[in-house]
């Protein structure tokens, strides 16, 4: 699944386990680790914020597992800025 698609399926599929109220608006955040990718500032781990239209209640999505990514697409998406 594209990042896109993911993007746009947590944003359209969303229920808040808060108020039940469905949508929400999708943030992108990367981080990186430690040691070397910390030095060299790669950032291989990515998550999604879910926040909710109507109450802002927020749950994070690990995009790794979520997109099927492996560790070489990973590496790819440092290498080629994507």
């Amino acid at each position: 699944m594209s990042k896109a698609n993911v993007e746009k399926l947590l944003a359209d599929e969303f229920v808040c386990s808060h108020c039940k109220s469905s949508g929400a608006h999708v943030e992108k955040l990367s981080m990186a680790g430690t040691g070397i990718s910390r030095f060299l500032e790669i950032q291989p781990y990515r998550y999604a914020f879910v926040s909710c239209h109507n109450c802002g209640f927020t749950e994070v999505f690990n995009l790794k597992m979520l997109e099927g990514k492996d560790d070489l697409g990973t590496f790819l998406d440092i290498l080629f800025a994507n």
